[in-house]
C-alpha cells in the first residue's frame, strides 16, 4: 500500500482535531483514545507528539491565546486595555467549551505568559502601582471570562407566554434571544467602557491630576 502523501499526524492536525471535538462535545469529551479515532490512528501512535491529554489542553489553550493582541500598550494604557480585552474575547468567545481550561490560569503557557507580561509591564509605566495593576489585569479578565462563557441573552425564553402576566418587566424578554450576539457584544462594550472610565477616574486620584 503506498504511503499517504501527507502525515496522519502532526501537532497542528492533533490540536485542530482536539479543539474541534471540545468545541462540539465540551472538555470532558476529549480524551487521547477518542482524539485517535477522530484521527484514524492508534492511540500510541499520539504519544511521539504530546505527552498527556493534560499537555495537549495546554498546547491547544497556548494556540488560541496566541490570537490575543496587547500591542496596544505600546500606545497608551487606555488603548491597550481595551485592545486586549476585545482581543481577548474573541478568542474566547469562539470556543466556550475551552474557556474553564483557559480561565483557570496562565500556567506555564508562553502566551498567556506574554500576554500577562505586556498587560502589567503597560500598566506600570503609566503609573499604576504594581498592586492596581496586578487588580487590573484579574478584573479585566473576570468580565472577559464571563462574557465568553455563555450568552446573558441567548438564555432567555424565546416563548412570549412564559413572561406574560407572571413576569411585567420582562414583557420583551421573548426578544432578546434572537439578537443575542448583538447584545451580548453591546453589553461586553458597555461594561468595559465603565470600567476604563472607573479607572481612568482612579488613577487621577492616586497621581493627584483629577
Amino acid at each position: 500500500m503506498p504511503r499517504p502523501s501527507t502525515p496522519l499526524l502532526s501537532p497542528e492536525r492533533i490540536r485542530k482535531v482536539g479543539l474541534e471535538i471540545i468545541d462540539a462535545e465540551g472538555l470532558e469529551a476529549l480524551s487521547m483514545r477518542r482524539l485517535a479515532q477522530r484521527l484514524e490512528v492508534r492511540a500510541a501512535s499520539l504519544y511521539n507528539h504530546v505527552a498527556t491529554k493534560d499537555e495537549l489542553l495546554h498546547e491547544i489553550a497556548d494556540e488560541v491565546m496566541s490570537a490575543v493582541d496587547v500591542s496596544g500598550f505600546d500606545q497608551d494604557w487606555v488603548t491597550g486595555l481595551r485592545t486586549w480585552a476585545r482581543s481577548y474575547r474573541a478568542a474566547l468567545v469562539g470556543h466556550p467549551n475551552l474557556v474553564p481550561f483557559i480561565a483557570y490560569g496562565p500556567a506555564r503557557r508562553d502566551s498567556a505568559l506574554r500576554a500577562a507580561d505586556a498587560v502589567h509591564g503597560g500598566l506600570t509605566s503609566a503609573g499604576w502601582p504594581q498592586r492596581y495593576a496586578t487588580m487590573i489585569g484579574a478584573s479585566t479578565k473576570y468580565l472577559v471570562v464571563g462574557s465568553a462563557m455563555g450568552s446573558f441573552s441567548g438564555g432567555f425564553p424565546d416563548d412570549a407566554t412564559v413572561y406574560t402576566n407572571r413576569y411585567p418587566h420582562l414583557s420583551r424578554a421573548h426578544l432578546l434571544h434572537q439578537k443575542a450576539a448583538e447584545i451580548d457584544a453591546a453589553s461586553f462594550e458597555l461594561a468595559l467602557t465603565a470600567l476604563i472610565d472607573g479607572l481612568k477616574a482612579q488613577l487621577g486620584d492616586l497621581t493627584g491630576e483629577s
